[in-house]
């Protein structure tokens, strides 16, 4: 199983004349995603005590993603209010509370944490309490700072949080944004060889939206391009990339513990990468946030 904690949220979206709401946030999107991928999926949240709560758990038992949530402390659940440029990029403004209480880590394979879940107090010490626990018990964490410039309070501070949590990280995404606000106009590569100086850290992805995605490893860097698709909008892309990556990594077996053993050929890390980034083409030629079920994957995927 694997264990996503973070936010989640309602996007509202202007459509037409009227805002239309959306179950969205980057950790939510990523265990639908993962259980879209006929992946179990346990995510650890929080919501209010409002019709909105009421859509976000709706959302999580549709698609079969079990669910701890505590109560916000406003009784609100937190929205994130969207506008779309012509380029389908979105854009968000947040309302947004993140109290997590102290947690513990379920039994599981994988321990994923990212977003405003790793950024915002007092919320963040309980992740961090839930990366020492699987750091204590051999369990693999993945790592996606998607990070969002109005909750940063330095890029400086924003790297060093990244670093804290990224060198206990096995798997680390990062979006081609995420660098320019940590580290602008750095070479991509010279970011993931430091990131992968942490200890057990064996993986290092960056995403390029259109332009594709570069892992890299010890000794190994490799290029998948994007492929072509008729966008909609991005929203939830890079979440689709993430969870079909955590997906076939675990369909081949390499993360079911520490030192289970990433793929390290060029052709491997290729078949995952582009694999994943099939995954968020699908979800690019839609609208929101709506990752793939398998059944909209090549039969072959992710060959």
């Amino acid at each position: 199983m694997i264990v996503v904690v973070g936010e989640s949220l309602l996007d509202i979206v202007p459509e037409g004349s009227h805002d239309a709401e959306h179950v969205g946030g980057g950790p939510l999107n990523i265990a639908v995603g993962l259980a879209r991928l006929d992946q179990s999926a346990l995510l650890i949240t929080q919501v209010g005590h409002d019709a909105r709560a009421d859509a976000v758990l709706e959302h999580l038992r549709a698609n079969e993603v079990e669910v701890v949530a505590s109560p916000t402390h406003s009784g609100r659940t937190n929205t994130a209010r969207a506008t779309v440029n012509a380029n389908g990029e979105a854009h968000y403004e947040f309302d947004l509370e993140w109290t997590l209480p102290h947690q513990e880590l379920p039994r599981c394979d994988v321990l994923h944490v990212g977003s405003l879940g790793t950024a915002l107090e007092p919320g963040r010490a309980s992740v961090m309490d839930l990366v020492d626990q699987a750091w204590g018990r051999d369990v693999v964490i993945s790592f996606d700072p998607h990070l969002r410039p109005q909750f940063m309070e330095s890029a400086e501070q924003a790297w060093r949080d990244i670093e804290t949590i990224g060198e206990r990280a096995t798997l680390i995404k990062m979006s081609a944004e995420d660098v320019a606000l940590v580290h602008p106009g750095a070479d991509y590569g010279d970011i993931a060889r430091t990131l992968l100086t942490g200890e057990r850290t064996e993986l290092v992805v960056i995403t390029d939206g259109a332009k594709g995605a570069t892992a890299y490893t010890q000794g190994v860097e490799t290029h998948c391009p994007a492929p072509k698709v008729d966008v909609v909008d991005t929203v939830g892309a890079g979440d689709s990339f993430m969870s079909a990556m955590l997906a076939i990594l675990m369909e081949q077996g390499a993360l079911t513990a520490y030192g289970a053993g990433l793929p390290t050929s060029t052709e491997g890390l290729n078949q995952v990468i582009a694999g994943a980034a099939a995954a968020a083409a699908i979800t690019c030629s839609r609208a929101g946030a709506n990752p793939p079920r398998l059944k909209d994957l090549p039969k072959r995927w992710p060959a």
